[in-house]
């Protein structure tokens, strides 16, 4: 597997690592304005943006406005000086794309994820169209940094292992060693982490000018994951505790989990496609009249898409299983309030994008049930990359091995 420290090297030393980053958390920024916020001497500042334009790392970008002398030159990060690939690995689709390093979407496509997707289906067809793409764009693959790998966990990043994650249809996903056979097969570096954390790292890039400085990411689907940012870095815990949050106990004596090792009463029991889907079922099978049965021939053929189509057309059941849901997730999410104090919560995933009832209702029972409101004001969000948001933050977090030391 190639080393991703390869890609760190590519800026010689920590100076302009500084500069560089300075430059890349802003659209355009002038010299003056580099100078205040690096405290570097102009003589030092002045060598290393010659060094970085002369590698084709930043480009001049035109002039800002005069302050009564010349005009400064303005300086901006060069999204052509390479590409990445970003890739997402999910229980109900995998997703990849190509990025420059202005994160601006050249090409990308999804797989569903059935039950024949093993890795060892998914990863050729990767490989294949990380080729294709690459051969309609003309890049060289020495124009291209790496694969950044948001995976279901729990993962060991270090290693580049995806360990052993539930509910995938197929088999062979328990200790792939995802990172060297994508790297072996491409001839390019790659990194793994869970895909809450490429998503908050998306998030938080995509709003790198904003002051929020402390965001919390929760993705809700087939189950319930999460991650948060705290200035700009992804914390992380002794282990892989992506999907912990559904396992947070919102009724002591509740229904069992539909996992054996997982908690009675626990979140994700109340609030994800399985539990919506699980209710949906009991109630018809109870006789209660619903759109839904115009759809299906028996209740056990319900799915969530089939929930979604019932609550458009104002589906009184479909509207009430989905508000209970979300009454429930918004309990979750007081919590999580009440311990984090996140400034900012963005919220993604099936459950999210299919249903707007779904998140008014839930933020509205988090407010509500938040410790010290309305003093404490946390901002909520469905996030601004939407379905893009797990592949492209793994490839921002390729893109943030350049400024690391």
């Amino acid at each position: 597997m190639l080393n991703v420290e390869e890609i760190s090297e590519r800026i010689s030393n920590r100076k302009a690592k500084e500069v560089y980053e300075l430059i890349t958390r802003q659209k355009t920024v002038s010299k003056i304005d580099l100078l205040d916020q690096s405290g570097m001497t102009v003589s030092t500042l002045t060598r290393l943006l010659e060094e970085l334009t002369s590698q084709g790392l930043i480009l001049e970008s035109g002039f800002g406005a005069s302050t009564g002398g010349r005009r400064p030159i303005l300086y901006e990060k060069n999204p052509a000086y390479a590409y990445i690939f970003g890739l997402e690995i999910s229980r109900t689709l995998s997703k990849l794309v190509l990025v420059d390093l202005g994160m601006n979407k050249l090409d990308g496509i999804s797989w569903t994820m059935t039950e024949v997707m093993s890795p060892d289906v998914l990863v050729p067809l990767i490989v294949q169209e990380a080729q294709r793409m690459l051969g309609k764009h003309g890049i060289p693959i020495s124009d291209v940094l790496g694969m950044g790998i948001g995976a279901v966990g729990p993962v060991d990043r270090i290693n580049g292992f995806i360990l052993d994650p539930s509910y995938f249809q197929a088999k062979g996903w328990r200790n792939v060693d995802i990172c060297r056979l994508l790297s072996r097969e491409l001839g390019i570096p790659a990194m793994l982490d869970n895909g809450a954390n490429t998503a908050i790292l998306a998030e938080s890039w995509h709003q790198r000018s904003r002051s929020f400085k402390h965001l919390l990411y929760i993705h809700a689907g087939v189950g319930l994951r999460s991650s948060m940012v705290s200035q700009g870095k992804v914390i992380y815990g002794a282990v892989d505790m992506e999907g912990s949050v559904g396992q947070m106990i919102i009724q002591t004596d509740g229904v069992p989990h539909r996992n054996v090792t997982g908690n009675y009463g626990a979140l994700e029991s109340y609030a994800s496609l399985y539990a919506i889907e699980k209710a949906a079922k009991s109630a018809l099978k109870q006789g209660r009249s619903s759109a839904l049965l115009h759809m299906i021939d028996d209740p056990e053929q319900v799915t969530y898409t089939h929930i979604m189509d019932a609550l458009k057309k104002n589906d009184p059941l479909a509207v009430e299983i989905v508000t209970e849901a979300a009454t429930y997730f918004g309990i979750g999410l007081a919590n999580l309030l009440n311990i984090l104090h996140p400034e900012k919560v963005i919220i993604g995933g099936p459950l999210i994008t299919g249903s707007e009832l779904f998140f008014q209702t839930a933020t509205q029972v988090a407010i509500r049930k938040t410790y010290y409101y309305p003093a404490y004001q946390v901002v909520f969000s469905k996030g601004k990359l939407g379905d893009e948001a797990l592949a492209i933050g793994a490839a921002v977090m390729v893109m943030d091995q350049l400024v690391k030391l």
